[in-house]
């Protein structure tokens, strides 16, 4: 009975107690998907999975982090240097001395700042209140960034949605009246900004141990029925060469104990012949 009422006492308590699992805690299959050094995460799904929505819902969630990036890319510099500039007028043909010409008889806003790259009015917003914008943006930064990866935190299309809402909503407070459609970070808040890095969910593949893991099968039938397994991914095009497999061990690091007395499988006898001081050059 006192059994019984300290598990139930654990369930009711959101099935967790001081961090530990307790009877219904499900172990999920780990994919590590790392497209390079700085773009990866972390994803959890059960090995019975099917491989075609395991793909669709990564492919969604690495073209939300690249979103991301770009988005507080171009976000710090909206907060700088405020709205993206006409296409027209971001052309080469409008020298130094055109621009000086339209500065002299155009009124500017009492935050304006040139930009010394040309891309951006220059019209800026208070920047007590940019600091708002940067702060969101940091905090969408830190859910894309590879650091997760070493605090073994999984990611999920929720968490990277409710952060490009957040940076919408930073931006509204800082430009109240909203920005062109032809503004960077306009396009990758409403999602119609075009990424050449950015993977079709319908025809992307995904690559691990040399093998291509198949649409119509079952993840278990890749990597097998064991719900702790861990396996390190990476997502490719249809139609491109794949992608390059992860080395398993530096070579360095793998070679460097061979050197090391305790690694003599001879040493005992050594020691007892009394060589085990001698060194041979």
């Amino acid at each position: 009975c006192v059994w019984w009422a300290f598990s139930w006492s654990l369930c009711s308590f959101g099935g967790r107690f001081h961090g530990l699992p307790v009877l219904g805690f499900a172990y999920m299959v780990l994919i590590h998907l790392k497209q390079n050094v700085d773009r990866q995460f972390l994803y959890e799904c059960p090995a019975s999975h099917s491989v075609d929505a395991l793909i669709r819902e990564v492919v969604l969630i690495h073209n939300l982090q690249l979103r991301i990036l770009r988005l507080v890319e171009e976000g710090e510099q909206l907060g700088l240097y405020g709205p993206y500039r006409p296409p027209a007028s971001t052309n080469d043909e409008d020298d130094e001395d055109e621009e000086e010409h339209e500065s002299s008889q155009k009124i500017r806003g009492p935050f304006y700042r040139k930009d010394p790259a040309r891309k951006r009015t220059g019209e800026a917003c208070d920047q007590t209140i940019a600091d708002t914008l940067r702060k969101t943006l940091s905090e969408a930064n830190t859910c894309v960034s590879k650091d997760q990866v070493l605090h073994k935190m999984p990611l999920n299309a929720a968490i990277l949605k409710e952060a490009i809402q957040n940076v919408k909503g930073a931006v509204m407070i800082c430009f109240p009246m909203g920005l062109p459609l032809y503004d960077p970070v306009q396009q990758l808040l409403v999602g119609t900004y075009k990424d050449t890095e950015a993977m079709d969910v319908d025809t992307a593949q995904m690559w691990w141990a040399g093998k291509e893991l198949i649409r119509e099968k079952r993840l278990s039938d890749h990597v097998g029925k064991n719900e702790k397994t861990k396996i390190v991914a990476k997502l490719q095009v249809r139609g491109h060469a794949p992608p390059p497999r992860e080395p398993k061990l530096d070579e360095d690091a793998d070679d460097s104990y061979t050197n090391s007395e305790w690694a003599n499988p001879r040493a005992l006898k050594c020691q007892f012949q009394g060589l085990s001081s001698l060194r041979f050059k």
